[in-house]
């Protein structure tokens, strides 16, 4: 009887010991995949506000989160070998960077959630059925909102009063680029001005596109959005300075890599918001009816170093409206 006894005591602290490991088992660790077009250095400062969101949450990279980067370095056509790569992996959750990682991803995939981190027209590029309810595997952040191109002409013409011949730059296979000219061609028309756009298909053409708008005596430049001109963007800025071409752009980070000014939606504060998006689906919420978000903070910078060397003098009235100043 006591040799039972002892038997069923035994047995009852073996098993209670067991459940007590398994209880301290650490719980599977998610592994999110992070795909972008551009390079690590030109996505930088985006990727950290995606990894401020997700400390903000309390995730610590390596402990209870681990991210695999997929960089296509300007090279797009890498981007479905690089999405089918995080398939393959079985990531838990796919952040796109941009349009083109996120139709990669899409092509990739249709059970692993993709969250956007910003998209010009995530409606028009059929990832999502609509804002409010996306319907699929895809959700998260929207870039669009309305009149951006004629905030950035209004900024233009009060440094240029005269400003009559406008050169666009873009890229017309880029999603959103057909509404980014379309408010444009009517801002500029609402101006008074003229303006020739300036298709940049590839890297390479930069440069005879500069030469371009030189030739039609343009009075300044506008750079739109598009993966193509944000990759490359050092080169871009760099010409309009060598140009002397008074530019507006669409992001911060030209103005940081010595463009004159930009206004525009804080990508920052969308890659920020983004990790929001990871945290939910992780805790079980589903892509399809998580609405997709607008952007909420704008930024205007202007940089003060390049008006200088292209001879050009900010009206303090301008300058006092700016979000940062670079001196």
């Amino acid at each position: 009887m006591n040799k039972k006894i002892v038997g069923v005591v035994l047995a009852t602290v073996i098993l209670a010991f067991f459940h007590l490991v398994e209880a301290q088992q650490p719980g599977k660790v998610p592994r999110i995949g992070y795909l972008t077009g551009v390079s690590l250095s030109a996505d930088s400062p985006r990727f950290e506000g995606f990894r401020q969101g997700l400390r903000e949450l309390g995730y610590v990279e390596g402990k209870n989160i681990i991210i695999e980067y997929r960089y296509a370095d300007g090279k797009f056509d890498r981007l479905p070998a690089l999405a089918a790569e995080l398939v393959r992996l079985k990531v838990d959750i796919i952040v796109s960077a941009g349009a083109t990682a996120t139709r990669a991803a899409k092509e990739a995939t249709v059970t692993i959630p993709i969250v956007m981190a910003q998209d010009p027209d995530p409606v028009g590029s059929g990832f999502v059925a609509s804002l409010a309810r996306p319907g699929g595997n895809i959700t998260g952040l929207s870039s669009l909102t309305a009149d951006l191109s004629g905030k950035r002409l209004e900024l233009l013409k009060e440094i240029l009063p005269k400003l009559s011949r406008l050169a666009v730059l873009g890229t017309s296979a880029s999603p959103g680029m057909a509404q980014q000219l379309r408010e444009t061609e009517l801002a500029a028309g609402a101006f008074g001005m003229q303006f020739q756009f300036l298709d940049i298909l590839d890297p390479k053409d930069i440069e005879a596109e500069f030469r371009a708008a030189t030739k039609w005596r343009a009075d300044a430049v506008l750079v739109l959005r598009g993966p193509v001109l944000t990759s490359q963007r050092k080169q871009v800025v760099e010409l309009a300075v060598k140009s002397r071409l008074p530019a507006t752009y669409p992001e911060t980070e030209y103005v940081e890599a010595g463009g004159l000014m930009s206004y525009g939606v804080s990508n920052i504060d969308l890659f920020r918001r983004a990790a929001t998006y990871v945290d939910k689906i992780l805790k079980g919420r589903t892509p399809a009816d998580l609405p997709v978000e607008q952007p909420m903070k704008f930024h205007f910078v202007v940089n003060l170093k390049t008006a200088k060397q292209i001879g050009l003098t900010i009206p303090p009235n301008v300058l006092v409206r700016a979000d940062k100043v670079i001196r």
